[in-house]
């Protein structure tokens, strides 16, 4: 092959996965186009089949570069392009990696069910990578995401996210491997009804089976409120002190006028959603303890800035009517290089100017996320910790009848970001088979009931309360007892694979055929 020839595949093959990448952005929440997520990671595929494994690694990096700065470009919104191309860097590694061991282990792999399966379980392990390393990883744009309005959401239910991307990824591969021999054959005539018969039942199981996951029964009813205050709580928002809070309160005071007569079991603010700490402020003490005593008469679930001698934390407080504060969770998952930096001291040589924009760190929260209302069990978390399974497992495991998402988007501005996030809590709802409020600063927000039922929501940008009586229950789903152990599965048998090839190509090197 001559040398421009080979340029000229190799541009082909980036340009293909560059393409690809950016094909994704079409596939998530706000266009929501989800088929396309089929589309984008095809291409991915075809771009490095025959490729060499550096030439696979080279190519899959820009296409994951592409898949990842197309998808979260609402990064650069407040603090410029420097942190989305850094967070996209990261990942394309992860996705450059997973090719090229794809690559080299396809070479091994005879049968089209076994190259699908193989770039599945690739798929799934570089996600798992993804979303853990470094710093706790990025636990966004798995493909399960693109999902929340498709017939497929329902796989979340069986094994949760990994699973949903293992199907997709394979649903994928297999059309990739499955086509190109269909049409050779076709060519041949030496197709039949009976060629279609394997691709017809795979496509009848991936649809029929989401399909089946029933709807728990409830123990319990209870209606919620979630406030959406459309308050600018951004990182350099210059708002008026005690201006967030009274944002929410005007929200709160519209709703229990234009429905006086609704008896409210709990009220959700979202994260951040008063400036001002009732603990040191008696301002905002006063203002609280007259709504909730006097007023609602009812639980009022709000997220604050909380300190503890020197730590700072990302804070959600239950207070109760007579009571006073009763619970406080504290953020356990604050976002690298948003709400903390690690090592700050190496990073901020890099990126002073950057690194001096997040002048403060949070710390780690330790206490429990559960809320005791009605002596009902309700699972809380605040913002990006709706995309972190572990935290749902937790709630799970401390028998969550419902869960309570905090989150405040006002630094993404208008873009896809929270609309992302809410497709997230409706599978989230799926996954778990519970209840989910999902309060937002400034929306969009929803309350989703058992199984992602939505039952109430709001735009973006618009003052406005949500209300609902959701269905409570301790059932757990498959992926809450099973799912958390379906990716160690996945790296255990993988890994198991990859050496059992590595150690074939050296018997092989050793005892060549004559």
């Amino acid at each position: 092959m001559s040398k421009h020839l080979d340029t000229v595949y190799l541009s082909s093959r980036l340009t293909l996965a560059v393409a690809s990448g950016v094909l994704s952005f079409f596939a998530y929440p706000k266009p929501g186009l989800w088929p396309l997520i089929f589309i984008s990671v095809a291409g991915l595929l075809i771009s490095v089949r025959g490729a060499t494994i550096a030439r696979a690694a080279l190519v899959g990096f820009a296409g994951g570069f592409a898949f990842y700065a197309s998808q979260c470009w609402w990064l650069s919104q407040y603090l410029g392009p420097l942190p989305l191309v850094a967070l996209s860097f990261i990942q394309a590694l992860w996705v450059g990696l997973g090719l090229a061991i794809y690559t080299l282990a396809r070479r091994h792999t005879k049968s089209i069910f076994g190259s699908a399966i193989l770039f599945a379980s690739l798929w799934m392990a570089r996600e798992w990578a993804s979303t853990h390393i470094p710093y706790g990883g990025y636990p966004w744009s798995r493909l399960a995401m693109s999902q929340s309005e498709s017939p497929l959401a329902g796989w979340v239910y069986f094994g949760g996210f990994s699973l949903l991307g293992l199907v997709i990824a394979l649903l994928t591969a297999l059309a990739v491997e499955w086509i190109p021999s269909f049409w050779a054959k076709r060519l041949d005539g030496l197709t039949t009804r009976r060629s279609f018969a394997v691709p017809a039942l795979v496509l009848l199981v991936a649809v029929l089976v989401p399909s089946l996951p029933p709807i728990a029964t409830a123990k319990a009813q209870l209606d919620v409120a979630a406030i959406q205050g459309n308050a600018n709580a951004g990182l350099f928002a210059n708002t008026r002190r005690g201006e967030i809070l009274e944002n929410h309160l005007d929200a709160t005071y519209e709703l229990l006028r234009n429905e006086p007569s609704r008896k409210l079991d709990l009220i959700v603010w979202p994260e951040n959603a008063s400036d001002l700490s009732p603990i040191v402020d008696v301002q905002a003490r006063q203002w609280l303890s007259n709504l909730v005593n006097v007023d609602a008469k009812a639980p009022l679930a709000f997220g604050t800035i909380t300190s503890n001698g020197s730590d700072l934390f990302n804070s959600s407080f239950l207070w109760e009517p007579g009571v006073g504060i009763t619970d406080q969770y504290d953020k356990k998952r604050p976002v690298p290089f948003a709400e903390y930096v690690p090592d700050r001291e190496f990073w901020n040589q890099l990126a002073p100017d950057l690194i001096g924009l997040i002048y403060r760190d949070y710390a780690f929260g330790t206490r429990d996320a559960i809320y005791e209302v009605n002596g009902q069990k309700l699972g809380v978390l605040i913002c990006f910790e709706v995309a972190i399974d572990e935290i749902f497992y937790e709630l799970s495991d401390q028998g969550a009848t419902a869960i309570l998402s905090q989150t405040n988007n006002a630094d993404f501005g208008r873009t896809d970001q929270a609309w992302q996030q809410l497709a997230i809590a409706k599978l989230r709802s799926i996954e778990t088979g519970l209840a989910l409020v999902n309060a937002s600063t400034v929306g969009p927000s929803a309350i989703y009931d058992r199984g992602g039922q939505m039952l109430d929501s709001s735009g973006a940008f618009e003052r406005d309360y949500l209300v609902a009586q959701i269905g409570l229950t301790d059932t757990k789903t498959p992926a809450m007892i099973y799912g958390r152990y379906l990716d160690y599965v996945n790296l255990a048998l993988l890994g198991l694979a990859l050496a059992w090839l590595l150690v074939r190509k050296l018997l092989e090197r050793r005892n060549p055929r004559a």
